[in-house]
């Protein structure tokens, strides 16, 4: 890339390629830049920069293949509302509606009716809100709270339709093992099983068979546990722990079920190139290919051609591809 960035987002196009937006710089700062990265010619090319600059936001494709970047910090040390349009025809970014609410480390998940959600995160205060963007008007509108205030969580979208969201660190200065269920039919969330442990700054992928893995995290210690959640029964149960504890990693699942965990951080705060496959069908973990580079807060993607694209991280301004 041209920047070494981390906490930046990663969205893979329509059309195939992947679009890196913001991010911290180390020696730049927050950036407002973007990337495109194509597969096919295996380069990067520098695209329209946002109005902002930003870390720590979300970044959504919408059904029109428009991306939508929503809250983050910036430079002058603000916690963002605003929101803008990536439109990948013209490489030009446009301000959209903001948010009614201010946030970085929240979660987004793009719903069956096309409209996203974006809830809980940070902005001086802890938060258990919850916005609805409708790409029709542009417009933000306020939707039902969580049970908990919570940052750094994570959220996946069900077969059901309902999103999960587990984890996070919360207002109570504690980290959390609560998860909820957001019903948009309602506009309401219900709470479901807890996990076992107690976990921020850790992955969720959703399984081929529905069901929700999550990896590791910290919890006042790194984690190298994992666990299932079914949505059949709102329960989770133990599966087999990592080699290696982590957080401020990545978790992909590939084209053949599997889930691929990348780098992060490790006991003692040493960063990590390490990689690792969890089967389904098992419910073991085998150790993969390294990566070229130690990294974390970095992002990764599957791309169409199957291949995962690992890029930034802290200090980084490398790429890598990972062959399944």
């Amino acid at each position: 890339m041209s920047y070494d960035r981390y906490y930046h987002t990663e969205t893979v196009l329509t059309n195939g390629k992947v679009l890196i937006a913001g991010g911290y710089s180390t020696s730049l700062a927050a950036l407002s830049t973007a990337e495109l990265y194509d597969p096919v010619t295996w380069m990067w090319t520098i695209t329209g920069s946002m109005s902002f600059t930003r870390y720590i936001h979300t970044a959504s494709l919408l059904t029109n293949g428009k991306v939508l970047v929503a809250g983050g910090y910036s430079t002058t040390n603000t916690y963002l509302n605003s929101a803008e349009l990536y439109d990948p025809s013209t490489g030009v970014w446009t301000v959209t509606g903001s948010m009614t609410y201010a946030r970085y480390l929240h979660v987004a998940s793009v719903l069956a009716n096309g409209k996203v959600l974006v809830a809980g995160g940070y902005n001086g205060a802890y938060l258990n809100t919850a916005e609805l963007y409708d790409p029709a008007t542009g417009m933000w509108t306020l939707t039902g709270s969580m049970s908990d205030t919570r940052y750094f969580p994570t959220a996946s979208m069900l077969a059901s339709g309902k999103v999960l969201v587990t984890g996070g660190y919360s207002a109570t200065n504690s980290y959390l093992n609560t998860a909820e269920l957001y019903n948009s039919s309602t506009g309401l969330w219900t709470v479901t099983g807890s996990l076992s442990y107690v976990r921020y700054i850790h992955t969720a992928s959703v399984l081929a068979n529905g069901k929700v893995l999550v990896t590791g995290g910290y919890n006042g210690g790194d984690i190298n546990t994992a666990e299932l959640y079914d949505p059949s029964t709102g329960l989770w149960i133990i599966t087999g722990s990592m080699s290696y504890s982590r957080y401020h990693h990545k978790a992909i699942v590939l084209t053949n079920g599997k889930v691929l965990v990348t780098a992060g951080y490790d006991v003692g705060s040493t960063i990590l190139n390490s990689a690792e496959l969890y089967d389904p069908s098992t419910g073991a973990w085998t150790v993969t290919g390294s990566l070229s580079y130690a990294r974390h807060a970095h992002t990764a993607c599957v791309l169409s051609n199957g291949k995962v694209l690992v890029a930034g991280g802290v200090g980084i301004s490398s790429s890598e591809l990972y062959q399944p």
